[in-house]
Formats: C-alpha cells, structure tokens, sequence
C-alpha cells in the first residue's frame, strides 16, 4: 500500500522527469525550466521530510500544519500568474512596437518606388 509520502515523492519524481524531457525536446525554456524543477524538487523534499511542514507550521504559529503548504502554493500560483501577465504584456508592447516599425518601412518603400517610377 502506498503511503502519501512514496506518492508524493513519486509524483515530484514525475513532474521533475517530464520537465527535464520537455527541456530535452526544447520544448521548455531555460528560465522556466528552473522554476518547475524547483517545485518538483521542493515536493519530493516535503514527501521525504513531513515534519518540516509542521515544524514550519509551529515556527509561523499555524495551528493546522498542512494549511501552511496549501497557503504557500496558492502564493506561488498567483506569483506565476502574475509573472505570466508582465511578460505577456512586455512581449504585447514589444509586437506592437514591431508591427508599427514594419508599417513605417513599408510606407517609405511604397514612397521610394513611386518617387522612382
């Protein structure tokens, strides 16, 4: 029978090995690749050592151990989320930027051929 900690551990195992293999395809980039193995790397930590979620939850004075993880890993969602919008957005700014330097060059092409024909 398994236990919570083998399948946790399993399944920060798992994730690890699926980013590494999505890295290998270059299907994942570098900088994100950091990110979700350091989750999956901080899962199988948490499966092999369970008393440091309650020694944590002590130490913050959470009377319920386990909400502390559950209030750390929302945390960290909406910090990813939030990563997400600002580089979606600076990559937004920088194909509106593009796009407008494109229109120009086409529009003083469109000018040099006419003043040429």
């Amino acid at each position: 029978m398994l236990t919570y900690q083998i399948t946790s551990a399993l399944i920060g195992l798992a994730l690890a090995g699926s980013i590494l293999y999505l890295v290998r395809r270059d299907h994942l980039h570098g900088p994100y690749a950091v990110w979700w193995l350091s989750v999956a790397v901080v899962t199988v930590i948490l499966a092999l050592f369970p008393t440091l979620i309650n020694d944590l939850g002590r130490l913050t004075g959470i009377n319920y151990p386990p909400t502390l993880a559950m209030v750390v890993g929302l945390a960290l969602v909406l910090f990813k989320m939030l990563k997400m919008d600002i580089d979606r957005s600076q990559l937004e700014r920088r194909l509106r930027r593009l796009t407008q330097r494109l229109a120009i060059m086409e529009a003083e092409a469109e000018q040099k051929k006419g003043q040429s024909d």
